[in-house]
């Protein structure tokens, strides 16, 4: 090895240590600045020597197979201005020449797509449903990151690799992260995963790449608390993949972390068409879930049904709408897919922040919001849509317990969780369902820190053997419990009745716990409804009075007499009430009473260990 070169000449050195495996120059080769000469190998990595200066290369310092030590010589070259070809400024890289090796990557990936599948989902298409990818893509503000696109169905003992391509794209669950209504909050807030099922690919199921998947997504959004939304369709396990070490199945992480989220991040359960076992453990895990007219959700599917000797069902008739919504299972029940990513991103946005854009009804309607005959019903949802702002009223529940609202609302922008007694329905009176309902819509509310506004018109919880008998007084007591260990603002409102045990839960226990208690000029207060309570209080006295007219006369003097004591006005008078209240300032009021509050401390955890699946 030469360590010393020609007469006026330079020396090329290797910057660090290797074995040089070829020299690509000969003596008198004309070298131009930046051309490579040499490659070395260094840690089984190979390595460009290029030249740092333009010339005549004048002597070779070292032969392929030298082990050189950093900065010793390979070249003597003397310096010239040279101009070589091939190296000429002409000479450029084709940026669209696609190497093998992407090519086949991008063949891959067009082979999984939705356009080379189009047999496929030509059945979907005739069932008005979305692919599962173009879920995602409608849920997402212009696409999203995949995650695990390439994933295959762990059944290569079973089925050629070509085989498995193209039966088990992704292995049926399509996941990845993105923004959803990035147009309306910052990145911060708009971020979003998303996952969902494909079930053109083994009917949906959970097959053991797409649980690993789900798995890294999970881990994902516990990490770094991102919100979480599932497409659920699918049939549960899959009992056909064979590339697997497990034995009974039940060690996977999968389902315990998908719990774990709940408190922790919105996590919305989204479900067309069938849905069963693994995949509605899911759902149920979820905070909301929306639900197509189509859908039918059963902890157990036909297969499951008939192996346990319980019969044989067509998947159709287990768990459809009709009986999922009524019975609670079902926060929201939309027409079809479409409307379902639309409902997935609006439920969504009200754990984003507040909007500008806003606007909403003349609130002088609300002064005949009740009507003035204090026994006449009305629909407490119009007092809800003309409270809040114009198109901002999210029902969850409708059709279960319906004597009892909750409701997603928006004042001045401003998220808010709202329970409202429905005089409707039993005269708004609070039964098991109701405060179930309740309930667990205010731990919602209080785990991502959402004031409510409680919208009360009742005569107390139901009452008699017939209700004992569901257990009314532990489901009553929730509402209780609940409220006592929420951390978020509460807002009353009296709209007309206030009565009993019932109030006191609808104004978190008592009427001094919210941050204020105000009424409409027809709110009337009382331990018990004025009719029972004169009933009760006076048998004797109206049992003495032989003359039937004139026992109504003193019943309805008594409960006239007992309206004057009840009145809003007067229970105000006590400071019982902070207020008696024009219908038209209710939104005043509320504003002024969130901005008087300070705002909720940063989060670093779960408020809350978990939010009641019930």
């Amino acid at each position: 090895m030469s360590t010393v070169g020609p007469a006026n000449t330079t020396a090329l050195r290797a910057p660090s240590a290797g074995r040089l495996i070829s020299v690509d120059v000969e003596v008198g080769t004309r070298l131009a600045l930046g051309q490579r000469f040499a490659m070395v190998e260094a840690m089984k990595m190979e390595y460009a020597l290029t030249a740092e200066l333009s010339g005549i290369v004048r002597a070779i310092a070292a032969e392929p197979g030298a082990i050189l030590a950093g900065g010793d010589a390979v070249l003597f070259v003397e310096p010239a201005d040279v101009a070589v070809e091939g190296n000429s400024a002409e000479a450029t890289t084709d940026l669209d020449e696609v190497r093998p090796d992407l090519r086949e990557v991008l063949e891959r990936r067009r082979a999984i797509g939705d356009e080379a599948r189009a047999d496929v989902l030509d059945k979907r298409r005739a069932q008005g449903k979305l692919s599962a990818r173009e879920r995602l893509g409608e849920l997402f503000d212009g696409g999203f990151l995949e995650y695990g696109e390439f994933a295959l169905a762990a059944q290569r003992r079973r089925r050629e690799p070509a085989e498995l391509e193209r039966m088990s794209p992704a292995d049926g669950l399509i996941a990845g992260v993105g923004a959803v209504n990035g147009d309306r909050f910052d990145a911060e807030r708009a971020r979003c995963i998303a996952m969902a099922y494909d079930y053109t690919v083994f009917a949906g199921t959970q097959g053991y790449a797409n649980h690993l998947k789900t798995d890294r997504m999970l881990h994902l959004a516990e990490t770094w608390r991102v919100p979480l939304v599932m497409f659920a369709e699918g049939g549960g396990g899959r009992p056909g993949d064979s590339d697997v070490t497990w034995a009974s199945g039940l060690a996977v992480p999968t389902f315990a972390s998908y719990a774990r989220l709940s408190g922790l991040v919105p996590i919305v359960g989204v479900v067309s068409g069938f849905c069963f076992a693994g995949n509605a453990a899911f759902l149920g895990c979820s905070d909301v879930i929306i639900a197509t007219r189509d859908a039918n959700i059963g902890m157990g599917g036909p297969a499951m049904i008939e192996g346990g000797g319980l019969g044989t069902f067509r998947p159709e008739e287990i768990g459809p709408v009709s009986d999922q919504a009524p019975n609670g299972v079902i926060d929201i029940v939309v027409e079809d897919d479409a409307e379902a990513v639309d409902v997935a991103r609006r439920y969504l946005s009200y754990f984003q922040g507040h909007v500008g854009d806003w606007n909403c009804a003349d609130q002088r309607e609300l002064r005949r919001a009740v009507p003035e005959n204090r026994v006449r019903v009305y629909d407490v949802l119009d007092v809800i849509s003309t409270l809040a702002d114009s198109g901002s009223v999210l029902e969850l529940r409708a059709a279960y317990a319906p004597g009892m609202v909750t409701a997603l609302v928006r004042i001045e922008g401003r998220p808010f969780g709202v329970i409202a007694n429905n005089p409707m329905h039993l005269g708004g009176a609070i039964d098991g369902p109701g405060a179930d309902k309740a309930s667990r819509f205010m731990q919602l509310c209080d785990a991502f820190d959402l004031s409510i506004i409680s919208l009360c018109d009742t005569p107390g919880f139901l009452v008699g053997p017939e209700v004992e008998r569901t257990g009314q007084v532990r489901r009553v007591s929730r509402m209780f419990v609940t409220a006592a260990s929420m951390t978020v603002p509460v807002f009353l409102v009296a709209l007309r009745k206030a009565y009993g045990l019932g109030a006191q839960a609808m104004a978190a226990g008592s009427l001094h716990e919210p941050f204020f208690s105000v009424s409409w000029p027809t709110g009337e207060f009382g331990p018990m409804g004025l009719e029972g309570a004169v009933r009760l209080g006076y048998r004797k006295e109206l049992a003495a009075i032989e003359n039937d007219a004139e026992r109504q006369a003193a019943f309805d003097g008594m409960v006239a007499q007992s309206y004057a004591q009840g009145k809003a006005l007067n229970v105000a008078s006590v400071v019982e009430l902070d207020s008696v209240i024009d219908p038209r300032d209710t939104r005043n009021w509320i504003i002024r009473g969130l901005r008087a509050v300070p705002p909720p401390p940063p989060r670093t955890g779960k408020k809350r260990p978990s939010i009641d699946t019930w």
